[in-house]
């Protein structure tokens, strides 16, 4: 693998991650993560629709009128979205019901739009499609970070299992209702940006 290539995958996970260095995505990452279950499906579903809407994208980059680009963006990204969306009702209803709304918002999120407009229109279809899967990982690992946190120690569980032993509970401990609220997922993202930036020197401002 060529380094411009390996830079393409790497970059948007480690030092161009789209939530803690381009701070894109914050909103859905708020809304999302109460529960592990639902921040890995829209996790999945992000990165599908960005890596796919990219190669689409890559590929039609020569044909499409300059006027008219935003539009056919969001045509090619809605439509990906719809799908993504019918085969959640189709094999996880419950699931879509819970994350239907902020499913719908992927049309408009700023990391699908963002890729193409600056990587997928002006290079070739792999790379774009690689960029795609990218920076959807990128922002699922933050999401599924954030959701471990906040349902281990708000609810006790993850993915609905019972983490956290009854013998604890019997001893006094209690869930902490606040680590489910919205803020909290807020506070969550600005101590991983603390500490990335702790540990990446680059990205300090001067």
């Amino acid at each position: 693998m060529d380094a411009k290539l390996k830079e393409t995958i790497l970059n948007p996970i480690l030092k161009g991650n789209p939530i803690t260095v381009l701070v894109l995505g914050i909103c859905s990452s708020l809304a999302v993560t109460v529960e592990l279950k639902g921040a890995l499906v829209m996790a999945l579903s992000v990165t599908i629709v960005t890596g796919l809407s990219c190669l689409v994208l890559s590929l039609l980059r020569n044909t499409i009128p300059n006027r008219i680009r935003i539009i056919v963006q969001l045509v090619v990204v809605a439509m990906l979205v719809i799908l993504v969306d019918q085969i959640l009702k189709a094999y996880s209803y419950a699931i879509e019901k819970q994350l239907s709304v902020y499913i719908g918002l992927i049309i408009t999120n700023c990391i699908v739009m963002g890729r193409i407009e600056a990587f997928a229109l002006g290079n070739k279809p792999i790379p774009s499609l690689l960029d795609g899967l990218a920076n959807g990982a990128g922002y699922g690992i933050i999401l599924i970070v954030v959701a471990i946190f906040r349902e281990l120690f708000g609810s006790g569980t993850l993915l609905g299992i019972q983490i956290i032993p009854e013998a604890f509970y019997n001893a006094g401990y209690m869930n902490n209702g606040l680590v489910i609220l919205p803020p909290m997922a807020l506070i969550l993202i600005g101590c991983i940006i603390w500490i990335q930036r702790g540990i990446q020197k680059d990205l300090q401002e001067k």
